[in-house]
């Protein structure tokens, strides 16, 4: 499929969170935070969520952590993704009432997701006959001698039409960002990348986690984060990567849809932003740490990304001056 740099989502994406007791605080952040990043950067609410748990009380994670829901699993609104959030004591919250709950819910949602042991309690609802699937490793054996009619395969998020499943932890940040990339192209999915300090899978929908040493799209990237303020020639930028220039290029449009080029000049003006939302410095200065040879040519650059003025943003915003 032709990747796109950008992508305009007409409407918003609706999102609930399913929790049991135990769950993973890492796997409900690393799609949270992603999300809420998304967010920022496109500057609306593209993704609302909403915190469900099976009787609507609160729930506790592994590590303790306790969250108030917003609602009980009965009462879920209709929404883009159901996720279903569960880690130890799967068993336990394997019930009768729990599978006929999940049964109902899966009708009221486009996508059902289970994360960790979450997959387990929709195998057992009966919601993932005949669909490829994984679960987390740990239990992967079992779930595959227990669900017969399901092909179970080791790897960290598996798509199967309306199905996805995660084998958590660090995966379900995978999973996150690929939602983002198809929702709204792969121009946020790398600001997404840069917020959170991730150098790995760039532009990639694998389920295998690349070697970010193998790409030399992430490597022309990363050289690209570390030579803002003085803008290297692309012809450096690929020789650091060890690629040819135009090989560079045609990876660039395959895997991100644009040209090195342009990565560069978004990557530049998301620092400015940054910059111009959250310092006191003065738009001579952002200038001149972004690479622009004046505030003018950064101010018609900035316009043309993001429909205002650096320093409109940084009144609208209330930086300090």
């Amino acid at each position: 499929m032709m990747q796109k740099w950008t992508i305009t989502a007409e409407s918003s994406v609706s999102i609930c969170f399913l929790l049991f007791d135990r769950f993973s605080n890492i796997c409900l952040a690393n799609c949270l935070e992603p999300l809420r990043a998304a967010n920022t950067l496109a500057g609306r609410q593209v993704y609302n969520w909403q915190f469900l748990t099976p009787d609507g009380l609160s729930a506790v994670s592994s590590s303790r952590l306790q969250i108030l829901p917003d609602a009980a699993l009965k009462d879920m609104p209709a929404c883009d993704y159901l996720f279903v959030v569960a880690s130890y004591d799967y068993l336990k919250h394997d019930t009768a009432s729990l599978r006929q709950a999940l049964r109902q819910a899966a009708r009221q949602c486009t996508t059902l997701v289970g994360l960790d042991s979450g997959p387990w309690l929709m195998a057992s609802a009966g919601l993932l006959e005949s669909k490829r699937a994984t679960v987390h490793w740990e239990m992967l054996d079992g779930f595959s001698e227990r669900f017969l009619s399901t092909d179970v395969t080791r790897q960290r998020v598996v798509y199967d039409g309306n199905r996805v499943t995660c084998a958590g932890a660090m995966a379900a940040f995978d999973l996150t960002r690929q939602m983002i990339q198809s929702h709204l192209g792969n121009a946020i999915a790398v600001d997404v990348d840069a917020m959170l300090m991730r150098d790995e899978g760039l532009g990639l929908k694998g389920t295998r986690r690349p070697n970010p040493s193998h790409n030399p799209v992430q490597r022309a990237i990363a050289e690209m984060h570390k030579n803002i303020e003085r803008p290297l020639p692309l012809t450096d930028i690929a020789r650091l990567a060890s690629c040819p220039l135009k090989t560079l290029a045609r990876r660039f449009q395959t895997s991100l849809g644009t040209s090195p080029g342009q990565v560069y000049r978004h990557i530049r003006l998301t620092e400015a932003r940054q910059l111009a939302e959250s310092t006191s410095l003065s738009i001579s200065e952002i200038a001149l740490r972004c690479g622009y040879e004046s505030p003018a040519a950064l101010s018609r650059a900035f316009r043309l990304r993001f429909g205002i003025s650096p320093t409109a943003l940084a009144v609208a915003q209330g930086a300090p001056r």
